[in-house]
This record gives structure tokens, C-alpha cells and sequence, in this order.
């Protein structure tokens, strides 16, 4: 709802109040009580198609989000996915601030979501569940340092957290810290969550990736496969670990696994480019 239909609402609330203030209330009391009404299902009802309006532009954002090109980004920051955590009422208002950081990170607004959990610490300090969502706005903007210290805190509360260890682990690789990326990536493979797990051995193939140790990059993004098939850009490095130790059957064939895992995604259509190259014997697919 527009800024124009908000204030129509709060003109017709104003209007009730002061009739209800006024001298004719008493004598008025059943029409108030049906305008009252009125109003109220009217804004219950803007209200829910907001919220459902909300959603659908969620779902648009995850479609824009299958169309970039992730040519710039060759180690993609995990995703924030799920719903939203349980945020409690609260009369300083700071979840209202959760929410929206938390709507903004899944449209993609880092920027945005920043301002918004900043402004929820300064009105309920040291939560660990705003504090990790601070760490994801700021690491998706590449702000590092900020992004340390934030998953830091957290763990400080939460030391069995295992998405900011990961996290954690992600920051360390992307700074080429690559010790601390795999303590980081380690203990979150033994904690127990699922998802962490997915993401804290597709990193650690990563890391091995960068310090040319094929044979164990392609160990742990085989499992980080195994784990989550549809994460296309695990297939892609994976079949870069292949060509890298000079497996170029397996290459190919991990390369086609993830061309043929989802035609829309932008990693596979990467995959389908270097098997292509492979199939022509182009030299580009040398320096995959």
C-alpha cells in the first residue's frame, strides 16, 4: 500500500478518535462501533496482501538472483535460506528492524539490511540471531572485517553456531587465510547441521582448490555433492579439481552432471561451456 493509502487510513482513524472524544459518543456508540470495524478489516485485510505481495516479490528476487552471471565471483558466499528466525514482540521496536534486515538480505539490499540490523542492536544490544544476520549483510558486501568481528560475537554467545563458523571459514578463504579457513570449515563439519555441513565441505574443496591439492579439493566437493545436488557451482569445481589433477573423463563427465542439474542455473550453464571446450580440445579448457 502506497504512502497516499496509508494516510486516507490514518485521516479515517484520526476522524474516530475525535469522534470518540466527542460530545455525541454515547449517542453514536453502535455507528462507531461498525466504522471501527470497517477500518479495522480493511487494514487487516491491506495488511495480508502486503504480506502476500511481500512474498511473491521474494520469490521474484530468487528468480532475478538465477540470472547473474557469476563469471567475477568464483567462491559465492553462502545462502541465506529458510524463513525468517523467530523474532519476539518487543517495546523498543527492534524487531521490526530483524524483520526488515532479514527481508532485505533475500532481495539482495546488503546495503539496506545493514542499516536496518545496525539500528536493531543499538535498541536491543548482543542478540546473537541479529548479530549473525549483521555478518550476512555485511559479508555479501564484502565487508570482511565488519563481517569477522559480527559472526565473532555470535560465537562468543552461540560457540555451537555452525553457519557463523562457517561463515567464519568463508571470510578466512576469501582473505586467503587458508589455515584458519580450514579449523573454521573442520568443526563445522562435525557439528551436526545439515546444511552447514553442505557448505563447510564445498569451502574446504575450495581451499584445497587454491593450494593445488586436487585429489583432496575433489574428496570434499564429491561430499559437498552428496550433500546438497543442487548446488551447480560445487559441480563446476569439481570438475575443475578433475582437469587439474588431468582426469579429463571425469572432468567431462562431472562437468555434464552439472550442465544437466538445472539448465537455468548460471553455474551450469558454466559447466556446460567447459565440457564443451573439453569436447573441442580448446585450450581454454586448460586454464579451467
Amino acid at each position: 500500500m502506497g504512502d497516499v493509502g496509508v494516510e486516507a487510513l490514518r485521516r479515517r482513524h484520526a476522524a474516530l478518535a475525535a469522534r470518540l472524544e466527542g460530545p455525541r459518543a454515547a449517542a453514536e456508540r453502535g455507528e462507531l462501533r461498525t466504522e471501527i470495524l470497517a477500518l479495522f478489516e480493511q487494514v487487516d485485510a491491506a495488511l495480508a496482501g502486503l504480506t502476500t505481495l511481500r512474498d511473491d516479490l521474494k520469490r521474484l528476487a530468487e528468480r532475478w538472483k538465477g540470472l547473474e552471471a557469476p563469471a567475477a565471483e568464483a567462491s559465492p558466499a553462502p545462502r541465506l535460506t529458510g524463513r525468517h528466525p523467530a523474532i519476539h514482540a518487543d517495546h523498543l521496536n527492534a524487531s521490526t528492524f530483524v524483520e526488515k534486515g532479514w527481508s532485505l538480505i533475500s532481495l539482495g539490499d546488503h546495503e539496506g539490511a545493514e542499516r536496518a540490523l545496525v539500528r536493531a542492536l543499538e535498541l536491543a544490544p548482543d542478540d546473537p540471531r541479529t548479530e549473525a544476520l549483521l555478518g550476512w549483510a555485511q559479508m555479501h558486501q564484502e565487508k570482511y572485517d565488519d563481517a569477522l568481528l559480527s559472526f565473532q560475537r555470535v560465537l562468543m554467545r552461540e560457540p555451537a553456531n555452525a553457519m557463523a563458523r562457517v561463515n567464519l571459514g568463508y571470510i578466512c578463504l576469501k582473505r586467503r587465510i587458508f589455515g584458519e579457513a580450514i579449523e573454521h570449515l573442520s568443526r563445522a563439519m562435525r557439528a551436526g547441521d545439515k546444511k552447514a555441513s553442505l557448505y563447510a565441505h564445498f569451502y574446504m574443496g575450495l581451499a584445497y582448490l587454491e593450494r593445488e591439492m586436487f585429489a583432496d579439493a575433489a574428496a570434499f566437493l564429491e561430499r559437498a555433492i552428496a550433500l546438497g545436488p543442487n548446488l551447480i557451482e560445487a559441480y563446476y569445481h569439481l570438475g575443475r579439481a578433475h582437469w587439474l589433477q588431468g582426469v579429463r573423463d571425469r572432468a567431462l563427465e562431472t562437468w555434464r552432471r552439472g550442465a544437466d542439474a538445472n539448465k537455468f542455473n548460471p553455474w551450469a550453464k558454466r559447466c556446460d561451456e567447459m565440457a564443451e571446450a573439453v569436447e573441442r580440445d580448446e585450450s581454454a579448457a586448460r586454464s579451467a
